[in-house]
């Protein structure tokens, strides 16, 4: 499997996993009536999903160039990246139908399941997600 194949394979693995637990946990706050932090927890997570699979799909391009030219697309995807995990963020603010701590859990659920998948492969050495 080549490096471009390994990025794909750990986008679907994160962004799907992400996706499925925050739409069951989000239809879970929904159904308790908590309809701000379901709706804050699957928005976060969205924008988390597309700033990871675009931090991937930029990897590629920043191989093979030179040192300037690596540097100045890096800051620029960087920016772009933050400007689109604001988005979410200045909603939850000036919306009241989204969460703001639920859309920040959401923000960083792809970075929750990585940390987590490591803090579980510590304590069973033998456990291999999928």
């Amino acid at each position: 499997m080549g490096p471009i194949e390994q990025i794909r394979a750990t986008e679907k693995k994160y962004s799907s996993l992400a996706l499925t637990i925050s739409i069951f946990a989000g239809l879970g706050f929904i159904l308790l009536s908590m309809k701000p932090v379901g709706k804050g927890l699957i928005l976060g997570t969205l924008f988390s999903v597309f700033n990871f699979i675009m931090m991937g799909e930029t990897l590629p391009g920043r191989l093979g160039v030179s040192e300037k030219k690596a540097t100045l697309f890096s800051g620029i995807s960087i920016l772009f990246r933050y400007v689109l995990l604001a988005v979410p963020v200045i909603c939850a603010i000036k919306m009241d139908r989204f969460n703001l701590p639920a859309t920040i859990v959401g923000l960083l659920m792809i970075q929750i399941l990585m940390l987590a998948e490591q803090l579980i492969n510590a304590v069973i050495p033998g456990f291999r997600s999928r």
